[in-house]
């Protein structure tokens, strides 16, 4: 489908100068059929990478609905008690929904985050879809040298801030910090040419949405 190609390839030319949302979750596990979101937190950014300014941080706490496992609290942090006040995802998915429309959505390993977002607001009975960009596969291209890319490894290797490690505005924040270091130190056209190369996906059959595969393991 050349059109196809030639849209997202279009799409893709501004990716990276479009506003964006860079999101983390924290969550009760790692699979996002079953497990629940504990916490959430989004910065919006307008004006891209060159020269955006963070113009909202916003972040809130979850109650699952279900019991948080005793190494995932020792992990985040995030206990139990918490989280027992605090709103259940339905109630909050409006407010979130209307904060990441129109944005393209930026996180760190961005399947595990989308893929428990899109669970989320379809069990309250949205249908969430958004363009990605992924700051692993990102990190992976622009330091190709480098053999980790997980996002203690950029904290460490890049000198980034974060204020609390495991907890969703902390971690977002370091990930806002790498794309602005790495706009500095590879220059902003490696980064559009870097997103670009990330957005070409392989157009789907008509009968395959792109939920599904999105459920299919690496």
């Amino acid at each position: 489908d050349q059109g196809g190609k030639r849209e997202g390839a279009m799409n893709a030319a501004g990716l990276l100068d479009a506003p964006l949302a860079i999101v983390d979750v924290e969550t009760t596990g790692a699979h996002p059929a079953w497990d629940r979101v504990t916490e959430i937190a989004v910065m919006e950014v307008n004006g891209g990478v060159q020269g955006g300014e963070a113009v909202s941080e916003w972040s809130t706490l979850v109650n699952p609905g279900t019991s948080i496992p005793p190494a995932i609290q020792a992990l985040t942090g995030i206990t139990n008690a918490m989280v027992a006040d605090a709103p259940a995802f339905e109630d909050l998915a409006p407010e979130l929904y209307e904060r990441l429309e129109g944005r393209i959505f930026v996180a760190h390993n961005a399947r595990f985050d989308y893929g428990f977002l899109r669970h989320e607001f379809a069990r309250a009975g949205l249908r969430f879809q958004a363009r990605t960009l992924c700051t692993v596969k990102l990190s992976r291209r622009l330091y190709p040298d480098h053999a980790r890319h997980n996002l203690d490894s950029l904290i460490d290797r890049h000198h980034l801030q974060c204020s609390a490690r495991h907890r969703a505005l902390g971690d977002a924040q370091a990930v806002w910090q790498f794309l602005r270091v790495a706009a500095e130190e590879r220059g902003v056209e490696a980064l559009r040419g870097v997103a670009r190369q990330l957005a070409q996906l392989p157009a789907l059959p008509a009968h395959l949405e792109r939920a599904a595969v999105d459920e299919i393991p690496e």
